[in-house]
């Protein structure tokens, strides 16, 4: 059985990229809508902080998926397997990350716009969140025991 290279990190890799789109999209959202608040003299919500940090969390399922395909009992010559697999569900999870920060965005221009509606939001983001989780749930059921 092979240990070693494993994705050679694509999973985590491209998981950050797709956390460091989502953690800019709903930055520069939040940071519009802070401003407006103080162009308004309204208090400017806090809390918009998790919709923009929402998105890194795909970030930390890339590691504990690089990790799980690395020291997973690999066949002999199964390489390009384990390549396709950190790629695959890499993208999956960064697509995640980018649609979540998309999504997170949204919610900060609302809250800022009405005030209301953090439940709402912050579900939204925990549906899309699911995507990711499923992405490394059924990913890691897939790796040779």
């Amino acid at each position: 059985m092979v240990q070693g290279l494993g994705d050679m990190g694509l999973s985590l890799s491209i998981a950050a990229v797709g956390s460091a789109l989502g953690t800019g999209i709903a930055g520069m959202a939040a940071i519009g809508a802070w401003k407006r608040a103080y162009v308004q003299n309204k208090v400017a919500p806090f809390i918009m902080l998790a919709f923009v940090g929402a998105p890194l969390s795909q970030t930390i399922y890339g590691m504990i998926l690089r990790n799980a395909v690395k020291t997973a009992n690999w066949p002999q010559g199964s390489e390009m397997q384990q390549l396709i697999l950190g790629l695959v569900a890499g993208l999956g999870l960064a697509v995640s990350a980018w649609y979540q920060g998309k999504a997170g965005a949204s919610a900060s221009d609302a809250l800022g716009e009405t005030g209301k509606g953090f439940g709402n939001y912050i579900m939204v983001l925990g549906v899309v969140e699911t995507v990711a989780l499923f992405v490394l749930a059924f990913t890691m059921t897939a790796l040779p025991k």
